[in-house]
């Protein structure tokens, strides 16, 4: 299911996308970037959508101690604007989602919602999201759908191609008792050395 929501009255610069996964309890919350001034208003938001993690892909504009107060958690993974996310990138944001995996699935009753932003909300954001969408078993395209219904003009062609071609790395079923965490630690070889691992991602 795919939502986007909008405040009258409000400084927020774009409309905030709620994206439901289907037959996934995880939720994502597209938006663009805050500041000092606006994360107040931002924060109405993520506490009526329990927002326990939000993602900025792109450089500092607000403090992480702000959201910290709160039991936010900010998770820093820039990359270039307009272009798609590097390997490390890639692995730390599939961390991130097993890990509110488990904790959704052990609250269902109030699941737990990862903000992103980057910008304007339109390019890096949308495309972790749309990993994410293809991780729990979209089709590449149809998850660039699925994200673009209510967050109009996102991705341009070079981020379209490149989920086009994305690989599904996580071996999850729906009947799979495991998480992300075991085929995340094969992917990337969690535990199997001290230096980071580094992989190509097509």
């Amino acid at each position: 299911m795919v939502n986007t929501y909008t405040r009258t009255n409000s400084p927020l610069g774009r409309m905030l996308s709620l994206i439901e996964v289907p037959d996934s309890p995880l939720r994502f919350l597209i938006l663009d970037c805050p500041t000092e001034s606006t994360l107040p208003y931002y924060l109405e938001e993520f506490k009526r959508f329990n927002v326990t993690d939000i993602v900025r892909c792109c450089q500092q504009t607000y403090s992480a101690s702000t959201l910290a107060e709160h039991g936010i958690q900010v998770h820093d993974l820039p990359f270039k604007d307009g272009g798609v996310p590097p390997p490390t990138v890639v692995r730390e944001w599939l961390s991130l989602l097993d890990a509110q995996d488990r904790v959704a699935k052990a609250h269902p009753d109030s699941p737990p919602t990862i903000a992103v932003h980057c910008v304007a909300g339109l390019g890096r954001a949308p495309a972790l999201v749309a990993i994410a969408l293809i991780e729990l078993g979209m089709q590449p395209l149809d998850a660039v759908d699925f994200v673009r219904q209510k967050r109009r003009g996102a991705f341009n062609k070079p981020q379209i191609a490149y989920l086009d071609t994305y690989k599904r790395t996580l071996n999850k079923t729906k009947s799979s008792t495991g998480s992300f965490k075991s085929s995340l630690g094969k992917m990337f070889k969690f535990g199997t050395s001290t230096k980071k691992q580094e992989v190509t991602i097509h």
